[in-house]
């Protein structure tokens, strides 16, 4: 059976973050990060499995929800389990040490991975999921890299959010009765992206991690040029077709 479009993405996707995580969890942890890097290390090894499981699943079973009565998930669960038990022996000879709270902050992100597609199809999904490494991957960039690596931060916001609102204006075409360029499609592009950096921030100054203007400008900058962008790529369809359909007539 030939494969979608989406499918092959997926696949691609999984492919190259598999090597990614493989890579980062096998090389010497960077001095920047040590002394940094210690109270997020299971958050990070959880969104990693998280990930790496929602993937995996989406490449085997593209647009379908995980039915737990099916043995495709079973199958996910253990691969990704196995892989978990793979990383943390291989670790002990690259100078990592291997570590069992590790292993199961990794099982316990496959597993939310997948209950999140058991709940959510697709591009729910996705939203949810990119909101949620947003949350926390900031708020860890803030505590461990943002000053020690200014621009490397700058280019993770800028490049989550405008993930995220690509993300969020595909849910709006898929799910939901608006289009650009209507008002309101404007109004529910920006509403959630926008949401999810006041939250984001709001999170930061409470717990201590400060806010960041620079940030903020920077997330703004980029959810407001995908939806401008979208946005004026539909305002001029629109009038090349009233355009045309006037010359018909």
């Amino acid at each position: 059976m030939a494969l979608s479009r989406r499918q092959k993405l997926t696949i691609a996707a999984l492919l190259f973050y598999w090597s990614v995580i493989f890579v980062l969890s096998h090389i010497p942890i960077p001095q920047i990060f040590i002394g940094n890097i210690a109270p997020s290390d299971k958050t990070l090894h959880y969104l990693a499995y998280l990930v790496l499981s929602f993937l995996l699943w989406l490449a085997i079973n593209p647009g379908k929800k995980v039915q737990w009565g099916k043995a495709a998930v079973w199958w996910v669960l253990l691969v990704v389990i196995w892989y978990g038990v793979f990383d943390e022996w291989l670790q002990s000879y690259v100078g990592r040490n291997a570590d069992i709270r590790d292993f199961f902050a990794d099982l316990a992100g496959a597993v939310t991975g997948l209950v999140l597609l058991t709940v959510f199809s697709f591009w729910p999904a996705s939203v949810v999921l990119t909101g949620a490494i947003i949350f926390f991957l900031i708020n860890f960039l803030q505590a461990g890299m943002a000053e020690q690596l200014p621009v490397a931060s700058a280019a993770i916001y800028l490049f989550v959010y405008i993930l995220f609102s690509l993300l969020w204006l595909q849910y709006i075409y898929h799910h939901l009765p608006i289009r650009a360029p209507e008002s309101k499609w404007l109004a529910g592009a920006l509403a959630l992206p926008i949401g999810l950096l006041l939250v984001v921030e709001l999170f930061c100054s409470v717990v201590g991690n400060g806010f960041n203007l620079l940030r903020v400008v920077i997330a703004s900058t980029g959810i407001v040029a995908v939806v401008i962008s979208i946005y004026l790529i539909a305002l001029f369809r629109s009038s090349l077709t009233k355009k045309v359909s006037s010359n018909g007539c």
